[in-house]
């Protein structure tokens, strides 16, 4: 969708340009001379005749043709303009601005619509409006400043936000990250983040194309495209990182389930990054730290060797890279006291490799070699190095430049002294070198990223269901919750295992019942949604009396109609859940189940559809998972049957996209069989999904 005059036009015409380079119009005129755009150069602007040396034209239908427009002029010319330029100058790629649009009101937004309406007809491409603009190899066509350093094996940037975008691209410069592209989208009106990174993805060329793409998202239009586009991009080989804004409630909404209740959009967008295996940002700083460490060796294992000529950020880099799952291993033996020897006396080499300070680029380079070849448990070296500002350090960072380019391991220059050593590193980043200043925000963001898994490929499971079954149910539920019935029926035909159930109406059918199941049994309420919150179940009736004392009490609850028994029986409670959320799909949860879903809130959440593989990793990534696996002699869970109902879940929301919600809680599970005890599945016609088996 993004065309060639878009991306690399012959010809540009601003309209709005001006001489005064402090406004939109003249600042990306400026640029664009400035960063030597080849290709032919138009202005138009009614009042001037010449503007920054080039023929100003005062009548837009003056101009010849021209691949490209950048309009900085009011709303309320741009409809004419851009009807002008579609319709006589063959104008296909467009870069709108002005602001006054779909962000401003009604009217603004309908006149939006007008300008996409035009320019699809013509076939163009249209970036805004209400953006910065876009800057890649072949033009500088922002208004803003600074433009940063073009490298095609830079990173590409795609910002909802034009103000974030420049205050990244400023302060990603001063590490050294550099550039490909930089799209700002400003209203997305036609083209948003999911189509350029569409594009990107379409586009790709390895060797070639930028293996690095950031992105700041303030509203995910196309869920399913982001997804699909993000996850290929991965497996091409790239690596991507995003911050999502507008990720906290304002308020709470009232949830008739305990999956209501845990989950919502912003969940959605944390299982929609971690199916893609995009990294999730949380602020700027941690983005470009994120995108300097893609830019350097991959790090393939977790031990690390910490280097540096003074304590406390060894210290402070020490306890963020523990706390986050990495090691900072002890090094000891021969080798160690080897080294131990070539360094001033009072240094240290257990880890952190303390070479004080006064160590100098020669001790650098010996530790840097022994950790290299000598030093078998280590994976990976980080160099803290500044200076109090008594002397100059190039010769350190000679050294430094050299060892991250010979270095089968990767070594990452964590460089503090932003004033004192500001020279050297400046020098340090002109060899093409980034730079981490804060040793904290990198130590947090390179186990960020170690633990971001690769996306997984999720094709649907081949499990057998009664799809015939399903749709019968479905096509003749109303809206809202399904009776017990209709639930049994339905987790019957996705072949979900449920424990054996009996619904009765008055006492003699319940003594029956109870009798062909044998005691002990566990007596419900069938009403209310909440049964134990209005006391409404009881454990371990082991005789007629009980039962008889259980039904009456059970059926005085008000809204009660009958009451469900089952055969008591014992395991470890687990939860499934599932929530349809808008253009995300079906969310999927799992986590333990009964009282302990309300109090730890322990989950773990995938997009539908859900492979066995993802499931497995949802069930082995819970804070609880040992008492799944089983402790101080408890019996534990049949992980691969608990991962084998997750993935039925899934493909029953598939059968079902008209499910909403979904609560098997609790199932009870041992190491030979899970069933589900308790179930509510919740239906909304109107929100028919994409993903269907129908």
């Amino acid at each position: 969708m993004l065309n060639i005059e878009l991306l690399n036009p012959k010809s540009i015409v601003v309209i709005g340009a001006s001489n005064n380079i402090q406004t939109p119009g003249g600042s990306v005129l400026k640029n664009l001379i400035a960063h030597n755009f080849k290709g032919e150069l138009f202005a138009v602007n009614p009042k001037e005749t010449e503007v920054q040396g080039l023929k100003c034209y005062q009548n837009i239908s003056e101009i010849p043709s021209v691949d490209l427009a950048i309009i900085a002029i009011a709303a309320k010319f741009t409809l004419e303009t851009v009807q002008i330029l579609t319709q006589q100058k063959n104008t296909k790629g467009f870069i709108i601005f002005s602001a006054g649009f779909g962000e401003k009101d009604d009217e603004g937004k309908k006149l939006e619509e007008q300008i996409v309406e035009e320019i699809n007809a013509a076939g163009g491409t249209l970036l805004g409006p209400n953006n910065i603009g876009l800057i890649n190899q072949h033009y500088a066509g922002a208004f803003t400043t600074p433009i940063p350093k073009l490298n095609p094996k830079g990173v590409d940037f795609i910002s909802g936000s034009g103000a974030t975008a420049v205050f990244i691209m400023e302060a990603a410069m001063a590490t050294g990250l550099t550039f490909s592209s930089v799209y700002s989208v400003g209203n997305s009106a036609q083209i948003g983040v999911e189509e350029v990174l569409e594009h990107l993805d379409e586009t790709f060329e390895n060797g070639k194309s930028s293996e690095v793409k950031l992105l700041y998202i303030e509203s995910i239009e196309n869920p399913q495209k982001l997804l699909k586009h993000a996850a290929s991009l991965i497996a091409k080989g790239c690596k991507i990182a995003a911050i999502k804004a507008g990720s906290s409630s304002a308020g709470s909404r009232a949830a008739s389930s305990h999956t209501g209740a845990l989950a919502n959009s912003d969940v959605a967008v944390d299982a929609l990054f971690k199916k893609a295996g995009i990294v999730r940002c949380y602020g700027r700083n941690e983005l470009i730290t994120i995108a300097g460490i893609f830019m350097h060796q991959e790090l393939k294992g977790k031990n690390i060797a910490i280097i540096t000529h003074a304590g406390g950020p060894a210290v402070m880099l020490t306890d963020a890279l523990s706390k986050n799952g990495l090691n900072v291993p002890e090094i000891t033996g021969k080798e160690s006291s080897a080294l131990l020897n070539k360094l001033f006396l009072g240094s240290s080499v257990s880890n952190p490799i303390d070479f004080l300070a006064t160590g100098n680029a020669a001790q650098l380079e010996t530790i840097i070699d022994y950790c290299e070849d000598k030093f078998s448990n280590i994976d990976a070296m980080i160099v803290i190095f500044g200076s109090p500002g008594l002397f100059e350090v190039y010769d350190v960072y000679d050294v430094l430049d050299k060892k991250m380019r010979e270095c089968k391991k990767p070594i990452f220059p964590v460089l503090p002294s932003v004033v004192n050593v500001e020279k050297e590193i400046n020098y340090f980043i002109s060899k093409g070198n980034i730079n981490f200043p804060d040793e904290v925000l990198f130590g947090n963001a390179l186990a960020k990223i170690y633990k971001t898994a690769k996306p997984i490929a999720s094709k649907i499971s081949k499990t057998a269901i009664n799809l015939p079954a399903i749709r019968k149910i479905i096509k003749e539920a109303t809206n809202g919750y399904l009776e017990p019935q209709q639930v049994k029926e339905l987790l019957t035909a996705a072949k979900i295992p449920i424990v054996i159930e009996s619904i009765c109406t008055n006492l003699k059918s319940c003594i029956i019942e109870a009798k062909k199941m044998g005691f002990p049994v566990v007596m419900k309420v069938v009403g209310p949604i909440h049964k134990s919150d209005v006391g409404g179940i009881v454990l371990n009736i082991n005789s007629v009396e009980k039962l008889t004392a259980s039904f009456e009490k059970i059926m005085q609850i008000n809204g009660a109609k009958a009451v469900l028994l089952q055969p008591m029986k014992k395991g470890i409670e687990l939860f499934i859940g599932a929530k349809k959320e808008d253009d995300f799909g079906h969310m999927v949860l799992c986590g333990l189940g009964g009282i302990y879903i309300e109090v730890l809130k322990d989950i773990n959440v995938s997009l539908a559809p859900v492979s066995k593989t993802e499931a497995l990793e949802m069930i082995q990534n819970l804070k609880s998972y040992k008492i799944i696996q089983g402790i101080r002699n408890q019996e534990g869970v049949n992980e691969s049957l608990f991962a084998e109902i997750i993935v039925k879940v899934s493909n029953l929301l598939l059968a079902a996209p008209e499910i909403a919600e979904l609560d098997l809680n609790p199932l009870l599970g041992n190491s030979k069989e899970i069933f589900a005890v308790d179930a509510r599945i919740s239906i909304e016609k109107l929100a028919v999904g994409r993903h269907s088996l129908q």
